[in-house]
């Protein structure tokens, strides 16, 4: 347990920019501070990347820890874990959030293990609230609430650490919303000096290949996506036709690219991409809530299904009870003649 309330971010960097989920965890971080009465602290690794602390600042930091080293240039795990396994017992967080992505998956249990900490994975939601003990008969005030679907998406689940501190969880890209940077706010930016044990430096990096990645789903403002309600990979062809024709992205349900209809980089949903478009075109998807908790803040839903009673009409904003097969052709033929 500790007597500071302090909300942590782990901020994970590429040559010097910001992970899009180190940026809605600062924000994120700044709305569950401002409800405990405490500060925000960024921890943030790397070399030379002592630019980025004013942009934390400017989303929503108090103080960032900058571990600034040529030994962490690169992400490795064990000289990353050393110095925010350190900064966690020196300082003592109360909690401790970390975006769910590569570097953060195998990031954040090397530090809850080594701090006797609980992690919960993949969070959708993130409140303080109090926690009432049956078996104790205590309750626990401003408890961080890690809410996240359970039990494959029949339930959501809500998880309280009341003995261990700091509290931590793992969000996915996508699912906090980004504030706008106040370019007027102030913070503090602490040097830190990493301290490495041989065994941390044992592993070199030799060579690196990068590959940019050539889906946008979640800056699109229109994206049609497919389920299992299409039938064969050469049907899928069609969803990807009418986001042609609209000038969006192509997505899709975990069903579809199971079935090897398309790459997993368009998949939307809790194990996917969360997507806030202007336009959602749901093509044959039957709405599991994996799948709504990924594109349910859409600003329009359009769903197409066969299944009058599908999950996805409880959330869409325009209905089409249809075969894909039927509905999509007569969709891409009354564009092609507006567009004429």
């Amino acid at each position: 347990m500790t007597d500071n309330r302090n909300v942590w971010i782990f901020i994970e960097q590429e040559e010097g920019q910001p992970a899009g989920v180190s940026l809605e965890l600062v924000s994120k971080g700044r709305e569950l501070a401002d409800t405990l009465g405490s500060e925000v602290w960024a921890v943030l690794c790397g070399y030379q990347v002592g630019e980025l602390a004013e942009t934390l600042i400017h989303y929503g930091a108090d103080r960032v820890l900058l571990a600034d080293d040529p030994e962490l240039e690169l992400y490795r795990t064990l000289p990353y874990a050393r110095v925010a396994i350190d900064l966690v017992k020196a300082r003592q967080p109360y909690i401790f959030l970390i975006g769910a992505t590569p570097v953060g998956r195998d990031l954040a249990p090397r530090i809850a293990s080594a701090v006797r900490a609980g992690l919960t994975a993949d969070c959708t939601d993130l409140q303080i609230g109090d926690y009432t003990s049956k078996q104790e008969k205590k309750t626990y005030q401003d408890l961080l609430y890690q809410i996240r679907p359970a039990f494959g998406g029949n339930l959501i689940a809500t998880i309280v650490n009341p003995h261990r501190h700091p509290q931590m969880a793992t969000v996915r890209e996508g699912v906090m919303r980004r504030r706008e940077p106040d370019l007027s706010r102030q913070g503090v930016v602490e040097p830190v000096e990493p301290v490495f044990a041989p065994s941390d430096l044992a592993l070199q990096v030799l060579s690196r290949q990068t590959r940019e990645s050539t889906v946008n789903l979640k800056d699109s403002p229109v994206i049609v996506a497919g389920g299992a309600g299409v039938s064969s990979k050469e049907e899928f062809q069609l969803v990807e036709d009418l986001a042609n024709l609209l000038g969006g992205e192509v997505g899709a349900s975990r069903a579809a690219v199971d079935a090897g209809y398309i790459s997993r980089e368009h998949q939307v949903g809790q194990t996917g991409t969360t997507v806030r478009p202007r336009l959602y075109i749901a093509a044959g998807i039957s709405g599991a809530v994996q799948h709504r908790a990924g594109m349910d803040e859409s600003n329009k839903i359009i769903a197409i299904n066969t299944d009058p009673n599908a999950p996805i009409f409880q959330i869409a904003h325009y209905k089409i009870v249809g075969d894909v097969a039927e509905v999509l052709p007569l969709l891409i033929k009354a564009l092609r003649e507006k567009a004429k």
